[in-house]
Parts: structure tokens; C-alpha cells; sequence
């Protein structure tokens, strides 16, 4: 899988430790040689958009022989296409019932093969009312009643069926619209693009499963839940804020799927007062006895700002395989690239089974790994009985993983970022004695920045092969790298151009204009249909512009 050569590791060396180098240091050493924002921001006002955006990975390839797909599953994932406005097969919608309306026709093949979502749309089961609650085939069922969060509890939850009968629909915002309060279930389709969409608003506090997360099962997209393959399936330039269980969970062995360009921001309670996190404990102020896990948080040593800290990182990020050992397992295949993680907690993904490729991945870990030394300050000051308590009854410490195989899964990392996670390559979480839950895992050409609670800094930029490298695994016996293709040849070959040298990644990924997430590119709307802005390179000089070709 290594298209090109690596940079030379120069003076950084296999594995540099830096004494005492300050957070502000370490993030100007990652971004030295990265292109100034000025000149990406030009770039992102351009109607001839950059080739950088082009859909790579699983998703723009055919399936594998014998991996489940549909009769109308495509060579390489298009969406509705690129149809103009006036098609008939354009929706723009506006209202909760004009989405339901347009999902209708997209799911019984009555003719929409484009939804543009116009503006903000609140999807909670209370809120879409009974025009849509009521319609014939509605696309639109209620989730999980919520349990705490006020907002949640006004609005209720929806789950909103995305199942096009034959296949082949994009939905997309030109100016980066919110949705709110729903879980998006892809099942039983082929060939969708989702693309510039805010995810938000689906998470509350966990008293039932104590911190586990693991009864209101809301994620803000599922792909492959409750029967039915999925393949082909374009997740691009979205936004995606705390959720209570995953991101997105990619189930029943879902194939060619890519997510590129988004933006994982948790809960943004450290700036804002009124964030969805803060509105959630201050309900449980109001009345913490009735609450036993927050009341013993906040009897025994943890304030209101504490707890808000530790919770403003996604617990759950991204999980391909639904059941563990599930054989349909084998057959997922899923791309991650140009991703911005801001204080994950885990799942990078979390792959059971089948293969992964993150490439220029940029994971910031810095928020969490304080959040984790506050939360272990404050149970160190407990008495025994209820360091075991917190510890062996409630979930509230961060594992801060990064990127995880399991159950023989392949996962592949090249030319990625990983700062202040505690594990960033994981190849076991179940059974480390036993290796049919082990999975293989190799990072090449990634850097490692972790801040030591002594002040130090390890700065590591290499392979995780190489001698003494931090990067892991070391849960269990390391099985050596292989593709799980039929061949076991690397499943596709990407043009040089299309990576980005790690040391540029966070100027990339965080430009406000021209990075990762949603409502950050300008351009014409019909752009957002297209699927190929050309190619790399020489032969196309015209494509990029001049800011842009200094960094191939």
C-alpha cells in the first residue's frame, strides 16, 4: 500500500525524545513545513475545485468477488450523479416533511436521486409531527425513547430509513446544514453519498448502563443495521458532535465504504456555556440524589467543570463489525482519510474483521489526556472502597485509543498524526492470550506525539515496525501485515499526490476554509455532485492552483 516513498526521517530520527518541549513547540514542529492558510483559502473559493477532494479509496472501487452486494451495486460509488436543478430527480427540502417526502420517493424508486437539504432541520420524533409520523411508507420511525437530556426528552428521537430500492442517491447541503436529533440508517442499498451535513444532538447521560453507553444504541449514522447488505457508500466533509454511542457504525459487513474530510468536534462545553453537554448536568443538578452515578461523581471529589471536561470527547468513535466473530464480518472494507479527531476516546476505528486503510489521518488527543490526568488526580484522593467503585462500577475514565484491529482484521496506517493518545495502535481489547480475537495492524511513515506527565515529550516519526517505536501494538503477539484480499495484493493504488506529508497535516485538516468538516468549502453547489475534480499531477496542471501544486 505505500504509494510513494516516504520522506526522509532526517533529524527527527526513528525515535526523539524532547525534553520539556511546550504544547505550542510540538504543534509547530507537526506543522513546519505546511502551506500557509492564506493559500488554501484562496484555493477553496474556486469553481474548478482541487483534485484533492476526488473520491479515493474503497468506496471508488468495484467489489471483491464474493463479498455480498446488489444486481445495481456500482464499479465505483456516483450517488443520484450529477443532475442539474431542474431534473426531476433534484429534491430540495426544507421541512422535516419535505425530507420524509423526498426519501419516500428515493426508497420506493419513485424517481429523487438528489436531496439538497436547504437549511437546519430538527428530525426528533415529536418534531416531524404526525404529517410525517402518518405518511404511507414513511421513512421515519422513533428510536429509543431518551432518558435525561431535556433537549432530547422535548424532542424525541428519530431513526430515518435511507434504503433507496435500486440504489444510487446523494444527499447534501451546499452551506453545511445541522441535523439534529436523529439516527440515519442506511440498510439494504448500494451506491450513497452523503456529503457537508452538521450531525448533532444525540447524546445524553448514561445513568442505565453506568457509563457503558450501551442502551439507547443512537448513533448518528448505522450502515448495514437489521438485515441487507450495504455497499458502496461516500461519507464526505461532514461535522459530527458528541454522540451517545458511535459516530458511525458500519454493521453486517458493509464493503466499500469511504468517509474523507470530516470534522469529529465532541461537545464544545469548555467555550460554551449553553453546549448540549452543559445542558444535560445542569438538569442533573437540579436534582443529583436521584441520579446514583452523578451523585457519586459529585460527593466524592468531582465538580461541575470536571465532569464537563472529561465529557467533551466522543466516547465511541467508528466500529466496523457489529458481533463479535459475526463471519459476515470478513467482508467490510472501509477508507478513512484526511479525518480531524478532536479528543476522541477511543475506536479509530474499532475493525472486527475485514480490512481498513486510514491514511492522512490527524487524531488530537490533547484535551482527553488531560481530562484522563484530572479524572485520576481527583481517584486518587478517594478512599479504596470507592477507587473501586469508580473503577469497577462506572465508566468515566477515557481510554484515549487510537486505531484498533481485532478478530484477524487488517488495518493499514500511512502518513498520519496521532498526539496524546495513550494506545494509538491497539490489535487486541478481548482476550490477548487468545489470537482469534487478535487482528493485524501497521502504521508507515506516522508521526507520534505524546506530552509525559514529567514535562518531556516523545516525538516519534517512522514506521511501527521499527526498533523501540511507541506506536504499538503491544496487547498481544503481533500478527505481521497482510491484506485480507482475495490475492492478498494491496486493494488499490492511490496517485502520490493524493497523500499529504504528515508534518502538513494539521494546517490541511484545520484550514477554516478549505479543511475538514462541514460548512467549510465555498463553491458552486453542483460540485458537491461530482464525484472527480481530475487528476494529480503534470498532466493536469490546470487543476490545481499554484498555492496548491507547491505542496505535491
Amino acid at each position: 500500500m505505500k504509494m510513494r516513498n516516504r520522506r526522509p526521517l532526517g533529524t527527527i530520527g526513528a525515535l526523539v525524545l524532547v525534553v520539556a518541549m511546550s504544547m505550542t513547540a510540538a504543534a509547530a514542529e507537526i506543522g513546519a513545513n505546511a502551506q500557509p492558510l492564506a493559500d488554501a483559502t484562496a484555493s477553496s473559493q474556486s469553481t474548478d475545485p482541487s483534485p484533492i477532494y476526488n473520491l479515493t479509496g474503497f468506496a471508488a472501487q468495484p467489489s471483491y468477488p464474493g463479498v455480498p452486494t446488489h444486481t445495481f451495486s456500482p464499479a465505483a460509488t456516483d450517488g443520484g450523479g450529477a443532475i442539474p436543478e431542474t431534473d426531476p430527480g433534484y429534491a430540495q427540502v426544507s421541512t422535516p416533511l419535505e425530507f420524509a417526502q423526498a426519501l419516500y420517493s428515493a426508497n420506493k424508486d419513485k424517481g429523487v436521486k438528489v436531496i439538497e437539504i436547504m437549511n437546519d432541520l430538527d428530525l426528533g420524533w415529536n418534531e416531524v409531527g404526525t404529517s410525517v409520523q402518518l405518511m404511507a411508507s414513511t421513512p421515519f420511525a422513533s428510536a429509543i425513547a431518551p432518558k435525561l437530556h431535556p433537549v432530547l426528552l422535548t424532542s424525541g428521537v428519530s431513526v430515518v430509513v435511507i434504503n433507496p430500492k435500486y440504489g444510487g442517491l446523494t444527499i447534501f447541503s451546499a452551506n453545511g446544514a445541522a441535523i439534529r436529533h436523529c439516527i440515519w440508517s442506511v440498510k439494504a442499498t448500494s451506491n450513497i453519498i452523503i456529503r457537508n451535513l452538521k450531525f448533532d444532538e444525540l447524546w445524553e447521560w448514561d445513568e442505565e448502563s453506568k457509563g457503558d453507553y450501551d442502551k439507547n444504541n443512537w448513533d448518528f449514522i448505522d450502515l448495514g443495521v437489521g438485515g441487507g447488505t450495504v455497499d458502496h457508500v461516500w461519507i464526505d466533509h461532514c461535522t459530527f458532535t458528541h454522540a451517545y454511542d458511535g459516530i458511525a457504525d458500519n454493521k453486517g459487513g458493509v464493503s466499500n465504504v469511504t468517509y474523507s474530510w470530516n470534522k469529529y468536534t465532541g461537545d464544545d462545553g469548555a467555550t460554551n456555556p449553553n453546549s448540549f453537554v452543559r445542558q444535560q448536568i445542569v438538569a442533573l443538578e437540579a436534582n443529583p440524589t436521584a441520579y446514583p452515578m452523578y451523585n457519586f461523581l459529585r460527593t466524592r471529589g468531582f465538580s461541575v467543570e470536571d465532569i464537563v471536561q472529561i465529557l467533551q470527547g466522543t466516547k465511541k468513535t467508528m466500529a466496523i463489525g457489529e458481533l463479535s466473530l459475526d463471519p459476515v464480518n470478513v467482508n467490510a472494507s472501509v477508507t478513512f482519510h484526511h479525518q480531524w479527531y478532536i479528543d476522541p476516546w477511543d475506536r479509530l476505528p474499532r475493525l472486527a474483521g475485514g480490512q481498513a486503510h486510514n491514511y492522512n489521518i490527524y487524531v488530537d488527543c490533547t484535551g482527553v489526556l488531560a481530562a484522563r490526568r484530572l479524572r485520576d488526580s481527583i481517584a486518587a484522593t478517594m478512599s479504596p472502597a470507592d477507587q473501586i467503585t469508580l473503577n469497577d462500577t462506572y465508566n468515566f475514565k477515557p481510554p484515549i485509543n487510537g486505531s484498533i484491529s481485532t478478530e484477524d482484521g487488517a488495518l493499514f496506517v500511512e502518513k498520519s498524526v496521532y498526539i496524546d493518545c495513550n494506545y494509538p495502535l491497539r490489535n487486541n481489547q478481548t482476550d490477548p492470550s487468545n489470537p482469534i480475537y487478535t487482528g493485524k495492524i501497521k502504521a508507515e511513515d506516522t508521526i507520534y506525539i505524546y506530552h509525559n506527565e514529567d514535562g518531556t515529550t516523545t516525538t516519534v516519526r517512522g514506521d511501527s515496525t521499527d526498533p523501540g517505536n511507541p506506536l504499538g501494538p503491544f496487547q498481544a503477539p503481533i500478527k505481521p501485515f497482510s491484506w485480507n484480499t482475495p490475492d492478498g495484493s494491496a486493494p488499490y493504488a492511490l496517485p502520490e499526490a493524493a497523500y499529504d506529508d504528515p508534518a502538513d497535516l494539521e494546517s490541511i485538516v484545520t484550514d477554516p476554509s478549505a479543511g475538514a468538516g462541514a460548512g467549510v468549502i465555498v463553491w458552486d453547489k453542483s460540485n458537491w455532485l461530482k464525484t472527480d475534480y481530475g487528476s494529480f499531477g503534470p498532466e493536469n496542471p490546470s487543476s490545481v492552483s499554484p498555492a496548491q501544486w507547491m505542496r505535491y
